[in-house]
């Protein structure tokens, strides 16, 4: 929930020096959320694959980096089963 929060504004969650290279279409590098999370990247990358196997999250490669955003539509769908369904 935590991640999801921060990348809902990454802005609001993470330092500006770590967004240097940020742009809504690519999203926040897996390092910079580890190292937001205190976790370290093997740890983040798992839960982070997780929810883009779930289709919450999309991941973008660029070089040796990938990057995740979430996906807004799938995150709307969910929220509105959820209200629907409990």
């Amino acid at each position: 929930m935590n991640i999801l929060e921060w990348l809902k504004d990454p802005f609001a969650h993470f330092p500006a020096e770590e967004l240097a290279d940020y742009t809504p279409e690519l999203g926040v590098c897996v390092s910079d959320i580890a190292r937001k999370a205190g976790m370290s990247i093997p740890t983040v990358s798992v839960y982070l694959k997780t929810m883009s196997s779930a289709n919450i999250l999309t991941a973008t490669r660029k070089d040796q980096w990938t990057y995740y955003k979430r996906n807004e539509q799938s995150i709307q769908q969910l929220a509105k089963h959820i209200q629907d369904s409990l």
